[in-house]
C-alpha cells in the first residue's frame, strides 16, 4: 500500500530545496529571465546543500534519500523557476541515475561520485538537429579503433551544454543496422568536455526557460576510450529509454511545482484585485480556473508519487512515468494559461511572474516525449500493442 505521509527525510529534503531556491534564486529570477542569463552561482549553492546527489546512494557520494525526495526537490525548484528544475532533470534524472543503473564500478567511481557530490556536472545528448521523437533517426556515429571509439556528430537542445563536465552521448556503432533502422546498432558513451574535438554553444531566442542554459554539442573525431562505453554495444537505445524514465519523472514532479506557483500567484492577486466592487476571486468563472488548477496539482502529485513509490521498490514504471509526465505537463500548461487569464492585462506583462510561468510551461510538453508521444504510448499499452520487455539493468531499489 502506498503511504502518502511524508517522512522526516522527505520533509527535510523539501525544506532544504525550498530554502535554497527562495533565498538564492527567487530574488533574481525575474532579472535573469529578462536578460536571458544563467546564474552559475546557483549550481554551487545546490552543491553546498548536497542536493545534486539527493537520491544517489551514500557510497557513491550522494545523500542516499529516496525517489520521492527527488520529486519533492524538483517540485520546489520549479515553484521558483523551471530552469532550476531542469538542472535536476538533466544532471540527476537523465545522467546520474543512468550511471547508477548501467555503469560499472570503474565508471561509477570516476564519474558518478564527483557528480553526486556536485564537483562535476553531467548532461544528456540524444536529440539531434534532425532527430527528436524519432530517436533511431540520429546520425551520430562511433567507430571502434583499437582501444578507442571515434565519435562524430552533433547534438541539439542540450540543457547545461556549456557548463556540463560530462555528456552521455548516443551514437551508431553498427552502420549496417543504422541503414535498417535497427535500434540494436545504437550504443551509449561517456564523453568528457575536455576531450579534443568536443565543442559546445548556446541556443538563444527561446520562448521560455530563459534563465537556463540550453545549447548544442558537436563531436569531431572525438577519441573516447573504450572503457567509457556505457553498458554493452547495442544497448544504447534501451539505455536512452531508461534515461528518459528518470528524466520524465523529474519533469512530472517539477510541473506540479509550476502549477502550485500559478495557484499562489493568482490567489494573492484575486483576493485583492476588485471588479464590480468585489474581489475577482468571488466571480464564479475565476473560481472555476482555481478549481482546475487545484485538480491538476492534486491529481498530478498522486501520479508522480506513485512512480516514486514504484521506483523505490525497484519496479518497472515506464507506463506510469509516461502518464505522470503527460498529465502533469498538460495541467501545468493549463494552469499557466489560466493564471495569465486571471491577471488580465497584467498577465501579459512581466510585471507579474505568471507571464514567465506561461512561457516556461510550454517546453515540458515537448521535451522528453511530446504530449502526442505519450498519448500514443498510453493507448498502445492499453490496447496491447506495447509491452515492456525485460532489460538487463533496472534502476536499483531504494535501500534505507
Amino acid at each position: 500500500m502506498i503511504d502518502f505521509e511524508l517522512t522526516d527525510d522527505h520533509k527535510s529534503a523539501q525544506q532544504i530545496a525550498r530554502d535554497v531556491a527562495h533565498k538564492y534564486l527567487k530574488p533574481r529570477i525575474a532579472d535573469l529571465d529578462r536578460e536571458n542569463k544563467n546564474d552559475p552561482e546557483f549550481i554551487k549553492r545546490l552543491k553546498d546543500a548536497e542536493l545534486l546527489g539527493v537520491c544517489i546512494p551514500q557510497k557513491y557520494g550522494g545523500m542516499g534519500l529516496d525517489y520521492i525526495s527527488l520529486g519533492l526537490v524538483c517540485e520546489e525548484m520549479e515553484y521558483v523557476d523551471t530552469s532550476a528544475r531542469v538542472a535536476f532533470s538533466v544532471h540527476i534524472g537523465l545522467n546520474s541515475l543512468t550511471l547508477l543503473t548501467w555503469g560499472n564500478e570503474f565508471q561509477k567511481e570516476k564519474y558518478l561520485v564527483p557528480q553526486a557530490k556536485g564537483e562535476k556536472i553531467g548532461t544528456f545528448g540524444l536529440t539531434e538537429p534532425a532527430a527528436g521523437s524519432d530517436a533511431v533517426g540520429i546520425l551520430t556515429t562511433a567507430k571502434k579503433a583499437g582501444s578507442k571509439y571515434i565519435l562524430n556528430g552533433e547534438k541539439m537542445w542540450i540543457s547545461l551544454s556549456e557548463v556540463a563536465d560530462m555528456f552521455l552521448i548516443f551514437a551508431w556503432t553498427d552502420t549496417d543496422k543504422q541503414k535498417k533502422r535497427d535500434h540494436t546498432g545504437l550504443s551509449a558513451f561517456i564523453v568528457e568536455r575536455t576531450f579534443k574535438g568536443v565543442t559546445t554553444g548556446s541556443i538563444t531566442g527561446k520562448l521560455g526557460v530563459r534563465a537556463g542554459k540550453t545549447g548544442w554539442s558537436a563531436l569531431s573525431d572525438v577519441e573516447d576510450p573504450a572503457e567509457n562505453l556505457l553498458g554493452n554495444e547495442g544497448e544504447g537505445f534501451r539505455i536512452a529509454m531508461s534515461c528518459l524514465d528518470g528524466g520524465r519523472y523529474t519533469v512530472a514532479a517539477g510541473s506540479t511545482g509550476l502549477i502550485r506557483a500559478c495557484m499562489d500567484a493568482c490567489k494573492d492577486y484575486a483576493l485583492t484585485r476588485k471588479t464590480f466592487e468585489v474581489p475577482i476571486a468571488q466571480h464564479q468563472l475565476v473560481k472555476e480556473m482555481f478549481a482546475e488548477m487545484i485538480y491538476g496539482y492534486e491529481a498530478g502529485q498522486y501520479l508522480w508519487m506513485k512512480v516514486g513509490w514504484l521506483r523505490n521498490k525497484g519496479m518497472r514504471s515506464t507506463r506510469e512515468t509516461s502518464l505522470a509526465k503527460w498529465f502533469c505537463t498538460d495541467q501545468a500548461e493549463k494552469a499557466a494559461y489560466n493564471a495569465v487569464q486571471i491577471h488580465g492585462a497584467y498577465g501579459f506583462s512581466d510585471e507579474y511572474p505568471v507571464e514567465r510561468f506561461f512561457r516556461n510551461s510550454k517546453g515540458a510538453a515537448i521535451y522528453e516525449g511530446t504530449r502526442e508521444i505519450h498519448k500514443l504510448m498510453q493507448a498502445d499499452y492499453y490496447l496491447g500493442y506495447r509491452t515492456d520487455h525485460p532489460v538487463r539493468c533496472m534502476p536499483p531499489r531504494w535501500e534505507e
